[in-house]
C-alpha cells in the first residue's frame, strides 16, 4: 500500500492520512480483511508523527472503515470498500456546500427535501 500526504493541503494531517487510507480502500489497494502496516511503519512512510497516524486510524475505526483487533493488528472492515467511498463523496459534498455558502444544516435540509 502506497500513501502519499499532498503538503499544500491546509486539511489536518490526521485527516489526511484517514484520506490516504480510504482512497486506498475504494480503490481496491486494501479489501476488507486485509491488515494494514503498523502504525509506526505509515507514520515513517508519511514522514508524520505517530499519533497522528493513530488519530487518523482512530477516525476510520469510528465510522466503521477499520477494525481494530488486539493481537491481529488493524484490518479493513467487511463493506469498508462501499462504505469508504460514500464518506468521500460526502466529504466532497459538504466542501463543496460550504464554498457556496450553505452550512451544514443547510445541506441537511436538502438531503432531507431529496428523499421525498
Amino acid at each position: 500500500m502506497l500513501l502519499t500526504l499532498n503538503t499544500a493541503d491546509a486539511s489536518p494531517l490526521h485527516e489526511q492520512v484517514a484520506g490516504a487510507i480510504r482512497r486506498a480502500i475504494a480503490e481496491g489497494e486494501c479489501l476488507p480483511g486485509d491488515r494494514l502496516p503498523p502504525a509506526r511503519d505509515l507514520s515513517q512512510a508519511l514522514g508524520v508523527n505517530v499519533n497522528t497516524v493513530l488519530r487518523g486510524l482512530r477516525s476510520l475505526r469510528d465510522q466503521g472503515v477499520l477494525e481494530f483487533r488486539r493481537g491481529r493488528g488493524v484490518t479493513v472492515a467487511a463493506g469498508a470498500d462501499r462504505r469508504s467511498a460514500l464518506l468521500d463523496r460526502v466529504a466532497d459534498l459538504v466542501a463543496d456546500a460550504a464554498r457556496l455558502g450553505y452550512s451544514r444544516a443547510d445541506l441537511a435540509e436538502m438531503i432531507r427535501g431529496a428523499e421525498q
